[in-house]
């Protein structure tokens, strides 16, 4: 028995690898198959074009690339086995970069950088049409005004010449483009380009959805076939665009990126000075990072993957390995996406195609009911791709984006002040920690937000506001401590002028309890 037994295993250990073979191959011309299907179809999509057609092909061109990469490692999964925790000395604390620098020293530092801010998008997730930059966030003041009026105080300041430049989308460009033309008089030379635009792609066909190239006048059902491929993409838009080479031909040798809505990403000398006087082993990129706390559990995190570092985001971590990716205690630290790099390691990696991020599945519904992928790339995922690569842990005050209302909500009270485009926690607050404020549905939109507030309350003093259902604001409220104020259906709150609210749940029939 027991040889027959052998006999039977050595009869079927090559049949197993024959078909373990099979299937790689068969994987493998499923894949040949789909790539020259969809080269196929963006030659067709590019004989649609009327114009542009030089910048189409380039875009087509990274967008095959990404396609190939797709179909080759759609089954690769990151080995959790494998992720370290970043050795102490690629993240340095932020108080140890501080420098003494003269005038002349910063001003001939200032005019090495050039600040790239993402503006590709929308503000429809708080009920606004156009790009999200041109909200008004602080004294009628949008987004853009405020990155503006932040380096206008630095040229003015020093004497110095950094440049603004905004990596708009197709959904951005044409609004953006038209309200730029009233910042003609101010001191600051701002430059913009647009990035790439892809075709989603149908999850079954694996071919583009898309019957023609993008078109401004076309309808919406056929601009619904194109996605611009996420913030990854402005390496190769900024080279394909001709801005990188001409900013390396004026002398900058740095890039500051960082999301146009963080409006705690002010330009900051002390890493400036860091990255321009390291005189071994000086860092071609550097992600700023800060602490995590329970609100950040979704932020990539910084790990040491085969002796590199990388970028973990939530997508790429394992089902099972969530909980352990969430934690505060193991992974101390996120991502800001306050990125600093240098302009001359950006053409390198493009130029020699060296350039690599992990691909993000983005999978869509249309109207039309077409189920589609969009394959999209983090900017900060490409920091494996330079060298001397570390992360600087910033204070919190470096990360202040603005997604919803609730964001808003905290930008616009008292606990911050606003100078020359800047925003500084006031001094009256006694810790350091921002609130937490979560405003419910009710507030999504912000002309709704705004109507349901006489004035921004007083929050100097507030830990924690959850606010949900039907409820007003009077004039001149106060809120402290922790702060719940739920109105339920069909009941509607109205908080009266002048109250003051100090660790007190608000129920639907205005009893107030204390907490």
């Amino acid at each position: 028995f027991i040889f027959s037994l052998m006999q039977l295993m050595s009869m079927e250990r090559p049949t197993h690898r024959r078909n373990m073979s099979q299937n790689t191959e068969f994987k493998a011309l499923t894949r040949l198959d789909a790539v020259q299907a969809m080269d196929t179809e963006l030659n067709k999509l590019l004989m649609t074009a009327t114009e542009n057609q030089a910048k189409i092909t380039k875009e087509f061109d990274g967008f095959r690339i990404l396609f190939q990469r797709y179909l080759q490692e759609a089954e690769t999964q990151i080995n959790w086995d494998k992720i370290k925790l970043c050795p102490d000395e690629l993240i340095k604390p932020y108080e140890s970069l501080s420098c003494g620098l003269n005038d002349t020293e910063k001003k001939d530092l200032l005019d090495k950088l050039v600040v790239v801010k993402l503006n590709g998008g929308l503000g429809t997730s708080m009920g606004c049409e156009g790009p999200k930059s041109l909200i008004s966030v602080r004294n009628d003041l949008t987004f853009l005004d405020l990155n503006i009026q932040q380096i206008e105080t630095l040229n003015n300041k020093y004497n110095s010449s950094v440049p603004l430049v905004l990596m708009n989308s197709f959904n951005t460009q044409s609004d953006t483009e038209k309200v730029l033309r009233k910042y003609q008089q101010i001191n600051v030379k701002i430059f913009s380009f647009e990035q790439s635009m892809y075709p989603r792609i149908n999850r079954e066909t694996l071919q583009p959805v898309a019957g023609k190239v993008f078109s401004k006048s076309a309808s919406e059902s056929a601009q619904a076939g194109w996605y611009p491929p996420g913030h990854g993409d402005v390496y190769r838009s900024l080279a394909n665009s001709g801005l990188l080479d001409k900013f390396i031909e004026m002398g900058k040798t740095w890039v500051f990126i960082s999301n146009i809505d963080n409006l705690g990403a002010t330009v900051d000398l002390d890493i400036l000075s860091f990255l321009e006087n390291t005189k071994f082993n000086k860092p071609e990129f550097v992600m700023e990072v800060t602490d995590k706390t329970r609100a950040d559990i979704k932020g990539g995190t910084l790990v040491d993957y085969e002796g590199k570092l990388r970028l973990l985001e939530a997508a790429q971590v394992p089902k099972e390995n969530i909980d352990e990716f969430a934690s505060v205690r193991k992974f101390k630290i996120f991502n800001t996406n306050n990125l600093w790099i240098s302009l001359p390691a950006i053409k390198r990696v493009v130029d020699e195609n060296t350039l690599h991020m992990e691909i993000i599945v983005n999978p869509k519904t249309l109207d039309n009911g077409i189920n589609v992928l969009q394959l999209e790339e983090a900017v900060g995922a490409a920091i494996k791709s330079f060298d001397n690569a570390i992360g600087v842990n910033v204070p919190r005050s470096r990360f202040l984006p603005v997604k919803t209302t609730s964001d808003l909500l905290t930008i616009m009270s008292n606990l911050y002040t606003l100078t020359s485009g800047s925003l500084t926690m006031s001094p009256m607050r006694n810790f350091a920690s921002v609130p937490f404020v979560k405003l419910g549905t009710q507030f999504k939109k912000v002309k709704d937000f705004l109507s349901r507030f006489a004035s921004i309350p007083n929050m100097i003093e507030l830990d924690h506001l959850t606010v949900t259902g039907d409820v007003n604001f009077g004039n001149g409220v106060v809120l402290r401590g922790t702060v719940i104020i739920i109105a339920n259906h069909g009941d509607r709150i109205d908080i009266p002028p002048g109250a003051i609210l100090e660790n007190k749940i608000v129920s639907g029939n205005l009893r107030i309890l204390d907490h």
